[in-house]
C-alpha cells in the first residue's frame, strides 16, 4: 500500500491546505497519516490552557475520518512557540515520523507562511527527507494554507510558486464537510476560511489545469 504523509503544524492546517488531495489519495488506497504538530506543550504554555486542546483535537478527528485519513497523530510541540523552542527537538520529531511510517509521499506547509509554528515544521521536514537519508521518500511538496501563505508580503519572503496541481473536482465537497466540522476554527463574515473563499481559492487553482476545482502544491523534489 502506497503510504503518504501530511504534515500539519495546527489541526485544521490539512483539512484547509490539501483536504482534497487527502480524499482523493484515500480514494484511491493510498494510507494517509496525518501528523497534526502542536499542542500544548510540557511546561504551562503562555497563552492557552491544556483543555483547550481536547475540543480542537476531537473537530480534527471527525474532519479526519471525513477525509478518509488511516491514522491521525498528535504530538505536542508548544503551539505558536515553535520560533523559541530547540530546533533539534522540532527536527527529531519529525524524523521520528518518517522513519516509523516511511511514506512515500511527504506534504508540508509553504516554507514562507506568516505562521512561524509553519516555517518550523516545513524546515524540520526539510532536514529529515534529505533524499540521501530517506531514499523511501519519493516526494517532498509544500502546500497553500489560507490566512498564512498569502497574507505575507512578497517583499518580505520568496511568494508560493505552485508547480503541481491535483484536480479535487471530485472531492470538493468532502473538504469542505471535513472543514464544517472544525467549528472552534470558523471565522465570522468574509474570510479566507469562508467556503466561498475555499471554493475561489480552488477554482483558481483549477482553471491551471482546465479542471472545476484543484489544489495547488510547490515541489522540493519529486524522484517517482
Amino acid at each position: 500500500m502506497r503510504k503518504a504523509l501530511v504534515l500539519a503544524p495546527h489541526a485544521d492546517d490539512e483539512t484547509l491546505g490539501m483536504g482534497g488531495t487527502i480524499a482523493r489519495m484515500a480514494a484511491k488506497g493510498w494510507s494517509v497519516t496525518v501528523a497534526v504538530m502542536t499542542g500544548h506543550g510540557e511546561a504551562p504554555h503562555p497563552i492557552w490552557s491544556r483543555d483547550i486542546w481536547d475540543q480542537v483535537r476531537s473537530e480534527a478527528a471527525k474532519a479526519c475520518d471525513v477525509l478518509g485519513v488511516a491514522e491521525l497523530v498528535f504530538e505536542d510541540l508548544p503551539a505558536s512557540c515553535l520560533d523559541l523552542h530547540p530546533t533539534h527537538e522540532i527536527n527529531t520529531a519529525v524524523a521520528g515520523l518518517l522513519d516509523r511510517i516511511r511514506p512515500e509521499a511527504v506534504y508540508v506547509p509553504f516554507v514562507h507562511d506568516l505562521h512561524r509554528d509553519h516555517h518550523a515544521i516545513a524546515y524540520a521536514a526539510q532536514v529529515a527527507a534529505r533524499p540521501y537519508r530517506t531514499p523511501f521518500v519519493k516526494m517532498l511538496a509544500m502546500y497553500e494554507t489560507p490566512t498564512e501563505t498569502h497574507l505575507r508580503p512578497g517583499e518580505a519572503a520568496m511568494a508560493f510558486i505552485p508547480n503541481e496541481f491535483v484536480d479535487i473536482t471530485d472531492h470538493f465537497e468532502t473538504k469542505l464537510s471535513a472543514w464544517a466540522h472544525y467549528e472552534s476554527q470558523q471565522l465570522p463574515g468574509y474570510s479566507p476560511r469562508s467556503p466561498d473563499a475555499l471554493a475561489s481559492l480552488a477554482g483558481f487553482r483549477g482553471a491551471y489545469i482546465g479542471v472545476r476545482y484543484a489544489e495547488a502544491f510547490q515541489l522540493l523534489f519529486r524522484r517517482f
